[in-house]
């Protein structure tokens, strides 16, 4: 159920609501829009009377949400949500786009790179310091030591941190040093992490999971929402198919749907959604061109030499092109980059 306040409506009015909702036994949620706020009510495990809501002073409506998803779907808020990762905003009208390595191998590596990206136009820095690995013989990241590289690269090129958490332990401690915390694919239905990144209020990327629906992957966002944190940017990085011509196959027709259906920004990972360098660029037009709020993209100045994902990192020449390219085809779908 959706309570749709009045434009009118005093913080004392919506304040009123929500102690009638959490008077019930049941949860609310209040999401503030462009013009007014409209309160989530989650937790009922029937159907709840409107006539409960509808004439309490400052409400406009009482909406039924059908979608098992509550909080992030378009019943739940109409306009897009714009999140704020350090001040970069994702889902306004600039295309947002992260770049770095896959892996933080050492302070000299990810300050290099940064540099490059940052003077070639990325509004957010990448970088892994925990790596979850399908094997465990493969380098596993350099954990604390390197968040703390990344809070130096944030400190000399100004660009906020987007780095991965692994689980519920080292939760907090990445939390310290990130300005987005990512959920990778493996991690998308993790769900006792969900529950306590959502309780966090820190941005979140949340990444699509290899075999997940769209059902699936808009759920797990739900988590996050139904904890309290409506930062969340999702990001589709390709699913796993019988096709052997490319390391994923990305979902470019993701985006679109989701655009439709949510509210919720999302950004599209050409790197992991192919695996191979030669066709990031050409997937990266694409999906600015489906309506992607923007790129995860892997850069390396080494990448022979990459401690992960080599094949699949832009050299940072590379990296120049694609803004170049980006900055000339966001304009043609009403954006700029």
């Amino acid at each position: 159920m959706l309570i749709v306040m009045d434009s009118a409506a005093t913080a004392d009015d919506v304040r009123r609501v929500i102690e009638a909702v959490e008077g019930l036994g049941l949860q609310a949620h209040a999401i503030p829009g462009a013009q007014r706020t409209a309160i989530g009510v989650t937790g009922n495990r029937g159907s709840v009377e409107s006539a409960s809501f509808e004439n309490l002073p400052g409400v406009a409506e009482v909406i039924p949400v059908t979608a098992p998803y509550k909080l992030v779907s378009r019943e739940a808020k109409r306009e897009d949500t714009v999140v704020s990762i350090g001040g970069v905003a994702v889902g306004g009208h600039r295309v947002a786009v992260v770049a770095g390595p896959c892996a933080v191998e050492s302070e000299k590596q990810a300050l290099d790179i940064a540099r490059q990206v940052c003077a070639g136009g990325a509004t957010l820095y990448r970088g892994g310091a925990f790596k979850p690995r399908t094997s465990p013989y493969s380098f596993q990241g350099l954990g604390e030591a390197g968040l703390k590289i990344l809070a130096k690269v944030r400190e000399e090129t100004g660009l906020p941190i987007v780095t991965e958490v692994l689980d519920t332990d080292t939760a907090e401690l990445v939390a310290e040093y990130a300005d987005c915390l990512q959920i990778g694919a493996r991690n998308m239905q993790n769900f006792a992490l969900l529950k306590k990144i959502g309780r966090m209020r820190k941005p979140v990327l949340l990444k699509r999971g290899m075999s997940a629906t769209i059902e699936e992957f808009l759920l797990s966002a739900e988590y996050l929402l139904s904890e309290g944190n409506y930062e969340v940017v999702l990001c589709e990085r390709g699913v796993r198919t019988f096709a052997n011509h490319t390391r994923n196959t990305l979902d470019l027709s993701v985006v679109p749907y989701v655009k439709r259906i949510s509210h919720l920004p999302i950004l599209v990972d050409p790197s992991h959604g192919t695996g191979k360098r030669l066709k990031v660029l050409p997937m990266s037009r694409a999906a600015i061109a489906a309506g992607s709020d923007g790129l995860l993209i892997e850069v390396h100045d080494h990448p022979e030499a990459a401690l992960s994902d080599g094949p699949q990192a832009l050299l940072p020449e590379m990296f120049a092109q694609l803004m170049s390219e980006v900055r000339l085809l966001a304009p043609v779908v009403g954006r700029t980059a």
